[in-house]
């Protein structure tokens, strides 16, 4: 939903929750698909950096 040309903040709202109840549902994740596989994976960790 591009609202990009809408200027008045309550009428984007509007016009997105319209098109969010207007839109399939989401399929469910697959068994076989990991819960985070679309994060985004760290390559090489510095050595002595915290992680978190």
């Amino acid at each position: 939903m591009n609202t990009k040309h809408v200027k008045d903040t309550a009428e984007r709202k509007k016009l997105k929750r319209a098109a969010r109840r207007k839109a399939a549902p989401l399929a469910k994740r697959a068994a076989d698909v990991a819960r985070g596989s679309m994060k985004k994976k760290v390559l090489k960790m510095a050595k002595g950096q915290r992680k978190r």
